[in-house]
């Protein structure tokens, strides 16, 4: 089986450059281990014709990676505009921050169908097609539409919204009406796989049997596929980090203090100003713990060429700049306060430093720094997760210390008690959070995704239809 994995973006993971995004963090091993042809956006934009839809392909352990530059034309409307403008709000519940046009779902749309020509490349009889995340919603529809027969899948890494938040976006339906091209939809958590199915019956009209949802492209199944992480490999990586400069900097500043640490990018879905507000409160409300805890917020800047994220950006740092200037002492700064990445092999190395691993998102996916610092605690010695109960990690991890991350008292309570926490209790906890990350790998999720993907599509159900009606505007644009 020839599996192509395709995605906005590609990891290379090269020496010293640090790993951006859940998404392509978790998808590197798998693919280099299993063997699949992983494509993505090579990350430049210039003006194309169709014949330029061509992939650049390199080895990466047992696969391959191939890079597809995108049309200039449409990249910013696709990206910045639809996805990350309309898509990404609507997802996480953030319909106030819906800023997009026609021009923008159209730019998405031929962006979605530019990367279909692009993969033609790898249509083969046995292929298969895993696609991933909000980027692609209709890239099934559109191979479909090309005459490609070989399984499709699709992975969504976001929630799923409910009904009434769905509905808020523009071309909802279009948009859900395209995904039924997959025969596979595959989501983190069943309430997503939940909220899916009633959009389907309410919105659409269709009954859904078995998680089958039929449509005029055949039969689409639904399942719930929680990703994990390598834990194994992140607990070795840990461990071996103790040695590196950085990681030994930051032991001998912490001065035999508790280091509480939160790694993010800045994006309004983490929950970011509670948590500093929350960290303010427990140094009001326990003075004790001042000078006795150090926190470290890494927040990495993104999608800097959307107005709410530059808001974010400078929200939050005024609040660190207030927070540290009540409590701050001249040999104690309370918030160390980072806005660039570090490599995975250094995230290991702090996390494991750290009694507390702060994860407040208000709406996630799965997130995985979640179980990345489960991974990479000290067995003998481990600290506690403080873990939203809004991250589909939640689900799994249900002995970390769950908490309400609009509630900055409870958050507030939840890092005191882990501060304080025995050393007994904290190998109790921890100890059942790594047993489950063991048993619910990243390799675990591929494989059973692929498999499911084999064994439940129906081709015979796909021979006898006729090709689906455009679900918008077919005529192409010059550059398109």
């Amino acid at each position: 089986m020839n599996v192509v994995v395709v995605s906005n973006r590609v990891a290379r993971a090269q020496a010293g450059e640090p790993i951006s995004g859940g998404l392509a963090a978790a998808l590197l091993p798998a693919v280099r281990s299993y063997g699949a042809v992983w494509v993505g956006s090579s990350g430049r934009v210039r003006d194309l014709s169709e014949k330029d839809s061509f992939a650049e392909i390199e080895a990466l352990g047992k696969g391959a990676l191939a890079t597809v530059d995108l049309p200039q034309s449409h990249y910013a409307g696709y990206y910045e505009g639809f996805s990350n403008s309309a898509l990404w709000p609507t997802f996480h519940s953030r319909t106030d921050l819906i800023k997009t046009s026609q021009q923008e779902y159209l730019s998405y749309r031929e962006v979605n169908a530019y990367m279909a020509r692009a993969l033609l490349r790898f249509n083969r009889p046995d292929a298969t097609y895993w696609i991933q995340d909000y980027h692609f919603l209709t890239l099934g529809a559109e191979l479909r539409r090309l005459g490609v027969r070989p399984p499709l899948g699709f992975f969504l890494h976001t929630p799923w919204p409910s009904r009434s938040m769905m509905v808020c976006l523009p071309h909802h339906r279009e948009l859900v009406q395209a995904m039924l091209a997959y025969d596979l939809i595959g989501f983190q958590t069943e309430a997503d796989q939940h909220n899916f199915a009633n959009y389907v019956k309410v919105e659409l009209g269709i009954e859904i049997t078995n998680d089958c949802v039929p449509s005029e492209y055949g039969i689409c199944h639904l399942g719930t596929f929680p990703i994990g992480i390598d834990a194994d490999e992140f607990a070795t990586c840990a461990s071996k980090a103790a040695s590196c400069p950085d990681v030994l900097r930051l032991q001998a500043s912490l001065q035999d203090r508790k280091l509480v640490i939160g790694v993010d990018r800045i994006d309004y879905s983490k929950g970011l100003p509670n948590r500093i507000r929350a960290f303010d409160h427990l140094l009001s409300a326990e003075p004790a713990f001042k000078r006795q805890i150090s926190m470290l917020q890494i927040a990495v800047p993104s999608r800097c060429g959307i107005g709410a994220y530059n808001q974010l950006q400078m929200e939050l740092a005024s609040l660190v700049g207030d927070l540290n200037a009540r409590h701050g002492e001249v040999d104690w700064t309370p918030v160390r306060y980072l806005n660039k990445g570090f490599p995975q092999p250094i995230l290991a190395g702090f996390y494991r430093c750290a009694r507390v691993g702060l994860v407040t998102p208000l709406h996630d996916g799965m997130n995985l720094v979640a179980k990345e610092y489960v991974a990479a605690q000290n067995p003998a010695d481990p600290g506690v997760l403080v873990l939203s109960n809004f991250a589909g990690a939640a689900k799994e991890l249900e002995t970390a210390l769950l908490v309400n991350p609009h509630d900055m008292d409870d958050i507030a309570e939840k890092l005191a008690a882990a501060l304080r926490m025995s050393r007994d209790e904290r190998r109790e906890r921890w100890s059942v959070m790594n047993d489950k990350l063991r048993s619910t790998s990243i390799h675990t999720w591929f494989s059973d995704f692929i498999a499911a993907l084999t064994r439940k599509r129906v081709p015979i159900h796909r021979d006898r239809l006729r090709p689906p009606p455009p679900l918008w505007p077919p005529e192409r644009t010059a550059e398109g």
